[in-house]
C-alpha cells in the first residue's frame, strides 16, 4: 500500500500540499487530477524520493519498484526493441550473467529466476507495446537515434510500461501520442496488473482506464472511488452539501453573535452571553468549496461569412519532395461551418494536410481553389517556439495593433485571457497552458473564416479543454482539428477524415467504431485499412522478417548453450544424492530452458515461412 500521511510540501515558499493524508491500495488504478500548477508533479517527485516533505511521511512496501517516464528521451545506436528490453533491469542482468556463469548452483538459480519472471517471452511483449504506441516491426529494429524527440519519448514510455513496476507513475503520457496511440494506452492501463497513478487531463482516459480519482485542490488530497464522470458527480454533491452546511453555520454564528451583542452588557444575561462567546470560539468554520471558474476561451466572429465551399481540393499531390509526395490524388472540400477531425497515425500526413489547407504548403500537382478573401487561423503547439519569451502577452497584442490606443490594446489582451497584471507577465514565466491560450488568441486574432487546430489541448487542464470545446462550437466558421483528445473530437466534430495510405478518406463510423478498429488490429498500417500493392507489401514485409529470423536463430543458439551448461552440471557424479535441492533446481531450469527453446524454434519456423511467402 502507498501510505501518504499528514504530508506538507512547500516549493519556493509556496505551500502546495497542506497536511494531507491518503491511502492507495495495491492494484488500484488512480487518475490524479487538479488545476495546472497545484502540485501534482511535485507529489510524484516526493513519492519517488526526489523531494523531501516538510512534514508527514510517504511509505511504500519495501520491495515495491517505482517506475515513471524518463525526463530525457533515449538516444544512441541501439535498436528500439533493445532499449525497451533493457528497461527490465533484473532480466537484463540475469541474461548477461548467464553468458558467463560456470557454477552449476548459480546456473540453476539464474535459469529458475528467468523462468519465474517469464523472461523468454519478453521480446514479444516488448514488440507488442512498441506496436501499440505506433512503431512498425521495421521501426523496432532501427537505431533510436534515427527518430525525432517526440517519437523517442514514445520509446521511453514503452520502456516504462514494459518494466511493469509495482507502482507506475505517469505524468501526462498522452502528450506524446496521437489518437491511435492514446486509444491503445487507455486499453493497456485499464488492464495494468499493478498499481498505477496517472496525471491526465484526458476525460476519456480517466473514464476508461482508472477506478479511482485523486483530486488535489487548495493543498488537500481527496480520493474518490469511480471514474472521472463519477468524481464530477460526487464533487458537485459535496460542494452543494458544504455550501448548505456553510450557510447554516453562518446563520447560527449570526444568531449567536446577535445574542452576545444584545445582552453582554446586562448583568442578568452575562453568563448566557459568555456561554455563547465560547460556543462561537469552538465553532470550526466550514468553508464552502468554491468552484474556481475557468477563464473563458472565445474566437472572434469573422467579419463576413463566405459562400461554400471555402476550399476545394482536386486531385492534389503535396509534400516536401516532389519525388516523394506525402499525399497523392487528394480530393476534398471544406464548407463554411464544417467541423472536421483528422484521424490517422502520426507520420501519415495530417500535419501536411493542414499546412496545405492553411496555405503554408503549395501542391506539386492538382488544383486548390480558395474562396476570395478567405482568412485562416492556424494553431500548432510547435509555435510556442515562435513566441518572444522576453515579451508579455500585452507586447504580442501591441504588435498586432500598432496604432491602437492603450485602452483598446489592454481590452484585447484581456479578451484572450490576460487581463490586469497577467497581461504584463513575461512569456517565459507563463505555464504551458497559459502559453497555449496566448497562441490560440494570437492565431484567431483577426476573426478568421476557418480555424485549424493542431493538437490544441496539450498543457490545457480539463476545464480549459471544456472551454475550448465551447469556443469551437460557438464559432460560426469552419474548424479543422488534429487532436488525441477524444472528448474534444466527440464534443465538436461532425465529420471524421482518415489520413492514411497517402490519401484522405471520409470515415463513416463514429469514434467508438474507430477505437474498436484500432484496438483489434495490431499492425499500425492495418489500423487504417491501407491497401498497398501486393509486390510492395511483400517487399516491405521481407526486411523485418529477415531481422526476426536472425534474432530467432541467435536466441536458439543462446538457449542451446544454456541447456548444454545445465546438462554438464546434471551429469556430475552423485549430484542427486549429494545435493538433491540443487539437482531439482537444475531440472526445473532445464525444463524452462527447453520450453523457451521450443518457442524460439516456433518463432523461427513461422518467420521463415512468412519470409518464403513474401519472397515468392
Amino acid at each position: 500500500m502507498l501510505s501518504i500521511t499528514d504530508i506538507s510540501i512547500r516549493i519556493a515558499g509556496r505551500l502546495l500540499i497542506d497536511n494531507s493524508t491518503v491511502q492507495i491500495v495495491p492494484g488500484a488504478r488512480v487518475g490524479f487530477v487538479g488545476r495546472n500548477g497545484v502540485g501534482k508533479s511535485t507529489l510524484f517527485h516526493a513519492i519517488r524520493g526526489d523531494l523531501p516533505t516538510e512534514s508527514g511521511s510517504i511509505k511504500l512496501p519495501p520491495r515495491w519498484r517505482v517506475g515513471s517516464l524518463a525526463q530525457e528521451a533515449p538516444d544512441g545506436p541501439e535498436s528500439l526493441i533493445n532499449v525497451v528490453l533493457k528497461a527490465d533491469l533484473e532480466r537484463d542482468a540475469l541474461l548477461r550473467e548467464a553468458e558467463t556463469a560456470t557454477d552449476p548452483h548459480r546456473i540453476a538459480e539464474i535459469q529458475t529466476r528467468l523462468v519465474d519472471i517469464d523472461a523468454h517471452s519478453a521480446p514479444s511483449r516488448a514488440a507488442a507495446i512498441l506496436s501499440g504506441l505506433g512503431f512498425s516491426a521495421a521501426d523496432q529494429a532501427r537505431p533510436c537515434s534515427e527518430f525525432s524527440g517526440g517519437w523517442r519519448m514514445r520509446v521511453a514510455l514503452a520502456a516504462t510500461l514494459f518494466a511493469a513496476p509495482d507502482l507506475l507513475l505517469l505524468d501526462e503520457p498522452t502528450n506524446y501520442l496521437d489518437l491511435e496511440g492514446t486509444l491503445w494506452l487507455e486499453d493497456h492501463l485499464a488492464n495494468y496488473p499493478r498499481t498505477v497513478i496517472v496525471i491526465s487531463h484526458d476525460r476519456d482516459l480517466l473514464d476508461t482506464s482508472v477506478d479511482q480519482i485523486l483530486h488535489l485542490d487548495r493543498g488537500k488530497l481527496t480520493l474518490y472511488k469511480g471514474t472521472y464522470s463519477s468524481f464530477e458527480e460526487q464533487r458537485a454533491m459535496r460542494e452543494m452539501l458544504d455550501a448548505k452546511h456553510a450557510k447554516r453555520q453562518a446563520d447560527e454564528r449570526k444568531r449567536l453573535q446577535a445574542f452576545v451583542d444584545r445582552f453582554k452588557a446586562k448583568a442578568s444575561k452575562a453568563r448566557q452571553a459568555q456561554s455563547r462567546v465560547k460556543m462561537l470560539e469552538r465553532m470550526k468554520p466550514v468553508t464552502a468549496l468554491v468552484t474556481q471558474d475557468v477563464r473563458e476561451i472565445t474566437f472572434p466572429t469573422p467579419e463576413k461569412m463566405l459562400s461554400p465551399p471555402i476550399i476545394a481540393v482536386d486531385d492534389i499531390s503535396v509534400g516536401y519532395d516532389p519525388k516523394k509526395p506525402v499525399l497523392n490524388r487528394v480530393t476534398l472540400r471544406v464548407d463554411t461551418d464544417d467541423r472536421i477531425a483528422l484521424l490517422g497515425s502520426n507520420g501519415n500526413g495530417k500535419s501536411t494536410l493542414v499546412k496545405l489547407l492553411a496555405g503554408k504548403l503549395q501542391p506539386f500537382s492538382g488544383r486548390i481553389t480558395r474562396a476570395e478573401k478567405l482568412s485562416v487561423g492556424y494553431f500548432a503547439q510547435h509555435q510556442v517556439d515562435e513566441l518572444n519569451l522576453d515579451a508579455s502577452p500585452y507586447d504580442h497584442v501591441r504588435r498586432l495593433m500598432p496604432d491602437a490606443p492603450e485602452t483598446k490594446v489592454r481590452g484585447r489582451t484581456g479578451a484572450i485571457g490576460f487581463s490586469g497584471k497577467a497581461g504584463d507577465t513575461l512569456v517565459k514565466s507563463l505555464s504551458g497552458g497559459e502559453k497555449a491560450r496566448l497562441l490560440l488568441g494570437l492565431a484567431t486574432f483577426f476573426g478568421p473564416n476557418m480555424i485549424i487546430l493542431d493538437e490544441p489541448t496539450n498543457h490545457l487542464d480539463i476545464d480549459s479543454r471544456a472551454a475550448l470545446a465551447e469556443a469551437i462550437n460557438d464559432f460560426p466558421g469552419a474548424v479543422i482539428m488534429v487532436s488525441h483528445d477524444r472528448y474534444l473530437i466527440e464534443a465538436c466534430a461532425d465529420q471524421l477524415w482518415v489520413v492514411a495510405n497517402k490519401t484522405v478518406t471520409t470515415y463513416d463510423g463514429d469514434l467508438d467504431d474507430y477505437r474498436r478498429m484500432v484496438l483489434s488490429i495490431g499492425d499500425k498500417r492495418e489500423r487504417v485499412k491501407e491497401s498497398v500493392k501486393p509486390e510492395r507489401a511483400r517487399s516491405e514485409r521481407r526486411s523485418p522478417l529477415k531481422q526476426r529470423i536472425v534474432e530467432a536463430e541467435a536466441e536458439i543458439e543462446r538457449i542451446s548453450g544454456i541447456i548444454a551448461k545445465i546438462d554438464t552440471a546434471l551429469a556430475l557424479p552423485d549430484l542427486f544424492t549429494r545435493d538433491p535441492k540443487q539437482a531439482a533446481q537444475l531440472s526445473k531450469a532445464r525444463a524452462g530452458a527447453e520450453s523457451a527453446l521450443r518457442r524460439a524454434e516456433e518463432d523461427w519456423l513461422e518467420a521463415s515461412s512468412e519470409f518464403d511467402e513474401a519472397t515468392g
